[in-house]
């Protein structure tokens, strides 16, 4: 979807429209969710500092998020993915890949499915959506961001290789601006660079990653869609408007997010072991406690006796913090290797 959350609340609230906003954050603290593309060429992207953001964009309009209107969207659009194929495998609220190799109306060509689910989804939801195909996940990840918003772009079987050739480091799927750095000290721009070095250089300079890039640099990746994926972890955060250090005050606070743990557990019969608190000071160093116990956490009452217990016992050596978050893992289902619908984690801004 393009800028999903931010374009939500533009169509429902005509008054931001062509406007630039932010969801989730505030002028003085939290974290962008979404920007939308009017914000964006300002420089504010999601994940950025609120007040990094607001010093970019002077006119920028915070926006509160409203997570049960982005899910009812995303169901409606789930809806439409599986009119063609049940090989769904959702990222987020706001994305996914799809297999359409054999799908249910028999339709011969991805670029025609991708087209009519777009049109769909705009008619369904008044939202545009931009579309990436080809013959992996991989090529089809980098493909749906290049012609946004409201694009699609695709990757023939006989184009994958010069395409890659010619793809900018930083543009591959898990190479992050310490690795692009790397890369570039090493003379490395672009794929066909990449390319040069062998699986041992690859191993040898990049590790366990180096593998990856091999194949991928030759366009490999034999990843499954994945319909149903294992949660291992169900937690919950929450960014305070001011530094807390009085743990009355913090506990006003992680209260709800540990019942709000306990929701999701039990919605989802999927009930964990470990007991992880997080912790960010002020000086945005993270701290985090967990405990772990010799069977799944099944009841409201001991969570929370759980989460007061790791506040009180590490909170002096917290200080003042300005984000609190509470993890459950190990979770039963991760345990039998059962499945269990992907959820995403939210940010309470």
């Amino acid at each position: 979807m393009d800028a999903f959350f931010a374009s939500v609340e533009q169509r429902d609230f005509p008054e931001l429209r062509g406007k630039p906003i932010a969801v989730g954050g505030g002028a003085k603290r939290g974290v962008v969710a979404a920007a939308s593309y009017e914000a964006r060429t300002f420089g504010v992207r999601s994940a950025m500092p609120s007040v990094t953001a607001a010093r970019l964009c002077p006119e920028l309009i915070f926006v509160k998020h409203r997570f049960d209107v982005y899910k009812q969207v995303s169901t409606q659009i789930r809806e439409i993915f599986l009119e063609y194929t049940d090989l769904v495998e959702p990222l987020s609220l706001d994305e996914a890949f799809l297999d359409v190799t054999s799908n249910k109306k028999n339709i011969v060509s991805a670029m025609k499915i991708a087209m009519e689910i777009r049109q769909k989804i705009f008619e369904k939801t008044q939202l545009t959506a931009s579309a990436g195909v080809s013959i992996n996940k991989f090529l089809a990840k980098v493909a749906s961001d290049i012609n946004k918003p409201n694009g699609m772009k695709v990757i023939l079987p006989e184009e994958v290789q010069s395409f890659i050739d010619e793809l900018p480091v930083k543009k591959f799927f898990g190479v992050g601006k310490v690795t692009e750095e790397k890369m570039k000290r090493m003379g490395i721009f672009k794929g066909s660079d990449l390319k040069k070095l062998s699986l041992i250089e690859m191993t040898k300079r990049f590790g366990k990653s180096g593998s990856y890039y091999y194949k991928i640099v030759r366009g490999e990746d034999n990843r499954p869609v994945e319909p149903n994926r294992i949660r291992k972890s169900i937690g919950a955060e929450t960014t305070f408007s001011d530094d807390l250090n009085n743990i009355d005050d913090i506990w006003l606070k992680l209260e709800p997010i540990a019942h709000r743990v306990f929701e999701y557990m039990e919605k989802s019969e999927n009930f964990g072991r470990t007991i992880t608190l997080k912790m960010k000071k002020s000086d945005f160093q993270s701290l985090t406690r967990s405990k772990t116990f010799a069977s799944e956490i099944r009841d409201r009452a001991t969570i929370l006796e759980i989460a007061r217990n790791l506040l009180e016992e590490n909170i002096e050596q917290a200080g003042s913090i300005r984000l609190i978050g509470l993890t459950s893992s190990n979770l039963e289902k991760e345990q039998n290797n059962e499945t269990v619908q992907l959820k995403l984690k939210f940010n309470d801004k």
